[in-house]
């Protein structure tokens, strides 16, 4: 399943599933073929977004750090991070938010 994310304010963002289904956690959601973000709770969506992707990162830097003090080598991210892939649909929200326009999915 593909979730392709749309406002009047910019260009589609689409993610696979299992992006999808995270960042919808993120946002307090649950995962769904249909959806809105309404305009009016953009401002807390994208902050609850921004706290989820700052979590993950200090989650990461944690294990980076512990392995460290075992003198061990540094884990690596597999594949692409959580920021990397929310950003666009925090962009998207934000565009959406100046624009006082809602974000759907799956209409």
């Amino acid at each position: 399943m593909l979730y392709r994310f749309k406002s009047k304010a910019g260009a589609d963002v689409v993610m696979l599933a299992e992006s999808g289904d995270a960042v919808l956690r993120l946002l307090g959601r649950s995962p769904s073929p249909q959806g809105i973000l309404e305009a009016a709770a953009l401002p807390g969506l994208i902050q609850a977004l921004e706290a989820g992707v700052a979590a993950d990162e200090a989650q990461f830097q944690q294990a980076v750090d512990a392995a460290k003090a075992a003198g061990e080598p540094p884990p690596r991210r597999q594949g692409v991070s959580l920021r990397q892939r929310a950003w666009p649909l925090r962009e998207l929200m934000a565009r959406s938010q100046l624009e006082n326009v809602d974000v759907v999915w799956g209409v």
